[in-house]
C-alpha cells in the first residue's frame, strides 16, 4: 500500500514538473514576443544599424472606413555612416522578416490594433514591412 502511494506521488511529481516546465516555456515565448526592444536590439550583433526604438502612432483623424493604417508602429534603427542602397535593402528586410518570423508578435501587434510596421533610419524617411 505504501509503495503504491509512492508511487503515485511520484507520477503526480512528474507531472507537475512537466507541467511547469510548459509553463515555463509559454511565459518565456510570451515574453520574448511582448518586448519588441529584445527582439530588435539583438538583430545586428556588429555590422549593421544599431536599434534606437520603437513608436506608436495613432491617426485618429483618419475616420474607420478609409483605406489607410490608423494605426503604425515606427521601429527605428541608425546607422554609423549611411551605407549603399543594397546594405540599406538588406537591413530593411531582415528587420521585418524578424518580426514576420515571430507569430507570437504578429498576434499581439494585431491585437493591440497595429495596421502597419515600418523601419525608419532617419527623421526622413520610413520603409514599411507589414
Amino acid at each position: 500500500m505504501v509503495m503504491r502511494a509512492n508511487i503515485r506521488k511520484t507520477a503526480f511529481s512528474r507531472l507537475l514538473a512537466g507541467t511547469g516546465f510548459l509553463a515555463a516555456m509559454a511565459l518565456n515565448a510570451s515574453a520574448r514576443a511582448e518586448n519588441i526592444d529584445l527582439l530588435m536590439s539583438g538583430l545586428f550583433q556588429t555590422d549593421g544599424p544599431t536599434y534606437i526604438g520603437a513608436t506608436s502612432v495613432s491617426r485618429d483623424d483618419i475616420p474607420d472606413s478609409a483605406n489607410y493604417a490608423r494605426k503604425y508602429l515606427i521601429v527605428d534603427f541608425r546607422f554609423q555612416q549611411q551605407p549603399p542602397d543594397s546594405s540599406l535593402q538588406a537591413s530593411i528586410h531582415a528587420i521585418c522578416m524578424a518580426m514576420i518570423r515571430d507569430r507570437d508578435l504578429m498576434q499581439r501587434l494585431t491585437h493591440q490594433g497595429y495596421d502597419m510596421v515600418s523601419v525608419a533610419f532617419d527623421r526622413r524617411s520610413q520603409y514599411d514591412c507589414l
